[in-house]
């Protein structure tokens, strides 16, 4: 599952995927409905890919929570974030069954809840979405058999040197492009 590029947005229900940036912004992708629109540098934007749930011992990614609700609910959706508390209880329970009571709150298992339904909705979740990169590259390697022909590089020619130059400094703008997002832990 790609959750590097999906992001929250404060104040905005749903999820979105981020497309590409603006100077002043970023235009983004809603998962469900792929309406394009844009927002501002000042939009408060929470990274998936950094986000964590408490346990006893560790904090475990996003990430590692969906996939265990995806093998525990055959990669559909699962119950609504609108359940009742004792309900959203016993489901974090089956997902992350040592998640810290004490931390991570209903409105983080809501939360939780619901991104999932979103992301299943979408296609996100399948069980092709949760191999992990490395197992992907090995099955390739593992395919191709290696070649053993040698090819021959060119070498780029000696750079003359010059005389170091006070670079300039970068524009502010550049700076605020970067996503507003923090290590958020749910919990």
């Amino acid at each position: 599952m790609q959750l590097e590029k999906i992001i929250s947005i404060s104040g905005k229900p749903g999820l979105y995927k981020l497309i590409s940036q603006l100077k002043s912004g970023f235009i983004i992708e809603d998962v469900v409905t792929k309406k394009k629109v844009s927002i501002g540098n000042t939009s408060q934007v929470s990274l998936l890919d950094n986000i964590a749930m408490f346990t006893f011992d560790k904090e475990v990614p996003l990430f590692e929570v969906f996939e265990n609700v995806a093998k525990n609910y055959d990669y559909k959706e699962t119950i609504s974030h609108k359940s009742s508390d004792a309900e959203l209880r016993e489901f974090m329970l089956k997902s992350l069954p040592d998640y810290d009571t004490e931390r991570v709150y209903v409105s983080d298992i809501k939360k939780l809840a619901q991104w999932y339904n979103i992301l299943s909705k979408a296609g996100y979740i399948t069980p092709e979405s949760f191999v992990k990169a490395e197992e992907t590259t090995a099955e390739v390697a593992e395919e191709k058999p290696a070649k053993t022909e040698k090819k021959e590089t060119k070498k780029a020619a000696p750079k003359a040197d010059k005389p170091a130059a006070p670079k300039a400094k970068a524009a502010t703008s550049t700076a605020k492009a970067a996503p507003k997002s923090t290590h958020r832990k749910m919990g």
